[in-house]
């Protein structure tokens, strides 16, 4: 009976051993933006994201066709499109585009120039496997570990504004009482795993940054028809809004860094949206009116306008 009793309590034990999966990461709270929410959203662009780790140095890697370097182009752009905070600009496959815009007989493809870019690479990327052995009982653990570094271009100066690095890990493990139990073999999952989290870790630093910086905005036309400036709801903008119109400051060489720097803008009067048109980002614009000041109707160029802090 007592024998009975035992063998029954170690197939209880060995039932109750199942695989487990965990995934370790550190998600940022990236708040949703509302519908009835606006803010002024930066033109990015991813310019490279590719892979620099021993899996790359191979003799028949494709550096053309690398899985690992487009699915991280992938998990970043949608990780900052469900912010809902940035006009994403395609760069990776927009030679796509233009063969598309061909057969449709469509014209070119317009050229829209991005605020800020995005670099980056896989810097690290290995598996290992780790087993435990005891008398009754023995565990295996699969583990992906992978190492992401990006930094972040202002287009304007060619400035890195923002550069760091951020690793993931992701890991399975089973386990086995007297033989009985689950077993599980190879895990492809668990590298895409490893590499989300890390990205997910530069999220919210990427958004800080971008967001952190002055949006601008300039003028198209300024005729008897109206004030037009680019710009509409895909950049936050609302009917009713103010915004600030400042003349560019003088351009000057810094003797320290060699870099062309503008010195601080004169206000010279305020604008309000009337009206909003267009129906991509690239096509929207907004009819505007001064409430304060005048400009030079034949420099719009030595303008520019910002919000109001």
């Amino acid at each position: 009976m007592r024998k009975t009793l035992i063998i029954l309590v170690i197939y209880s034990i060995a039932i109750s051993c199942t695989t487990q999966q965990k995934v370790v990461k550190v998600e940022p709270q990236i708040q949703e933006i509302k519908k009835d929410e606006q803010s002024l959203k930066r033109k990015v662009a991813i310019a490279r994201f590719s892979n620099e780790t021993q899996y790359a140095k191979g003799v028949f890697y494709d550096k053309a066709n690398d899985p690992i370097g487009k699915q991280a182009v992938d998990i970043l752009t949608t990780k900052l499109a469900s912010t809902n905070k940035f006009i994403l600009l395609e760069r990776q496959d927009i030679d796509k585009i233009e063969e598309e815009l061909k057969l449709s007989g469509n014209g070119g493809l317009q050229k829209v120039g991005a605020d800020y870019l995005i670099i980056g690479s896989v810097t690290e990327f290995g598996r290992k496997n780790v087993g435990d052995v005891n008398a009754f009982s023995r565990s295996k653990t699969q583990t992906v570990q992978a190492g992401v570094s990006i930094r972040l271009v202002d287009v304007s100066t060619g400035q890195v504004i923002y550069s760091e690095e951020a690793k993931g890990e992701a890991e399975t493990t089973n386990k086995t009482v007297m033989g009985m139990g689950e077993r599980t073999d190879y895990d492809a999952t668990l590298s895409d795993k490893a590499i989300s989290a890390a990205i997910s870790k530069l999220v919210e630093n990427i958004i800080n940054n971008c967001m952190d910086r002055p949006w601008k905005s300039y003028f198209i036309s300024y005729d008897d028809n109206g004030i037009l400036i680019p710009g509409g709801k895909s950049q936050g903008l609302k009917i009713g809004d103010i915004y600030e119109v400042v003349e560019k400051g003088k351009s000057v060489k810094n003797p320290q860094t060699g870099m062309m720097i503008e010195l601080p803008g004169k206000s010279v009067g305020k604008i309000k949206i009337d009206f909003i048109g267009g129906d991509t980002p690239q096509s929207e614009f907004s009819m505007v009116s001064f409430t304060e000041g005048s400009i030079e109707k034949q420099n719009l160029s030595n303008y520019f306008i910002k919000e109001i802090k």
